[in-house]
């Protein structure tokens, strides 16, 4: 198959970076347009970066001595995508006005921001969750004016570690959930480098991420209607957010009722078989297993899972009865992986899967 030419928005940051490196060999996408802010415009990707390259791996050597566009000037970027994956770092209402630029000028947006999750007609979705959102793109298109051009996005990384489990179990009905999360550094765009006084330390502390942990996962678990995406209703979640000394991976612990009466092996069961449209389809990133479960006392734990499936797998563990709730447990998954990048190069297979982005 011809690959889809692919525009990385953001590219210099450490999701854009994590974007150039799963797409430098992907099977389905190719690189054709590095953009960032002004001051990289013109450089090489190399150049641009500088010693600002945070990840282990290593920059892709052939995206080495791409050189860098201006992200701002829509109309020189687009000249030959397909479409673009969007990890601009600017203020809320700029990344709001820049991704509708770019699906104006009939350019499919993927979207890792959190600006338009909100937005009433653009689709937040984790693949093998609610796919069946994506229906709101011809709703958004008529608002657009557009034949090609709209907005996708995915949620936030820190809902991926709890979220699954929620719709993995909806036949039960979850009502009430108690979530803490410690999250990874790499979800603030740090490593220990660049913020050494998160070694050793705490913070209890994360700015929007309760509200965005509270609030994303009833969209996520929501109706489609011809109007919009119903709410989950019935499903109150109450969550703390802890930023931790660790570099990738964000770990929750939930304590959960549910309406229905339901056993530790039922629920346990019920995860290890939940699949969705990526693993049916058998999509280059989806994970084979999308849920794994662990009887170990001491998992899911960083070191040993947060790669698990590439980092494209949720790791659910610690699963017992719970003295106030009905049972507890804890979820763990790759923040840059899974709830970044990793999730939205998945995004972007599945809405070509679906028909939804095209070659021009």
């Amino acid at each position: 198959m011809e690959k889809f030419k692919v525009g990385i928005l953001g590219a210099t940051g450490m999701v854009g970076q994590r974007f150039a490196t799963l797409l430098a060999e992907h099977p389905w996408f190719e690189v054709a347009c590095l953009a960032a802010s002004p001051r990289s415009s013109g450089l090489t990707y190399e150049e641009a970066v500088g010693d600002r390259w945070k990840l282990e791996e290593p920059m892709p050597e052939k995206l080495k001595k791409m050189v860098v566009k201006d992200v701002s000037k829509v109309e020189d970027v687009v000249q030959g995508l397909d479409f673009v994956f969007s990890a601009v770092d600017m203020k809320k209402e700029e990344i709001k006005a820049i991704e509708e630029a770019y699906a104006k000028a009939e350019v499919p947006v993927v979207s890792n921001n959190s600006a338009h999750r909100w937005t009433e007609d653009v689709p937040m979705v984790v693949p093998e969750i609610n796919p069946e959102h994506y229906q709101l793109i011809e709703k958004q298109r008529k608002r657009l004016g557009t034949k090609r051009g709209f907005i996708a996005v995915k949620p936030n990384c820190s809902i991926q570690s709890y979220a699954p489990a929620l719709a993995a179990w909806a036949e039960y009905e979850p009502y009430e959930c108690v979530i803490s999360t410690y999250q990874a550094i790499s979800g603030a765009g740090k490593n220990f480098e660049t913020w050494p006084e998160m070694v050793g330390n705490i913070i209890p502390y994360i700015g929007g991420e309760e509200e965005k942990s509270e609030k994303e996962p009833l969209r996520v678990l929501g109706t489609y209607t011809e109007d919009g995406i119903k709410l989950k209703e019935g499903l109150v979640l109450s969550a703390q957010c802890i930023r931790v000394p660790v570099l990738n991976g964000h770990t929750a612990t939930v304590s959960i009722r549910f309406r229905k009466k339901v056993t530790k092996d039922e629920l346990i069961s019920v995860l290890r078989n939940y699949k969705g449209l990526p693993q049916e389809k058998n999509l280059p990133s989806a994970p084979k297993q999308f849920i794994q479960y662990l009887e170990e006392d001491n998992r899911p734990s960083v070191l040993t899972d947060v790669n698990f499936e590439k980092g494209m797998g949720i790791s659910i563990g610690r699963l017992r009865e719970d003295n106030l709730f009905d049972f507890k447990f804890v979820g763990l998954s790759h923040n840059t992986l899974r709830g970044a990048a990793g999730g939205g190069v998945l995004s972007a297979e599945t809405l070509v899967e679906l028909g939804y982005i095209q070659k021009r």
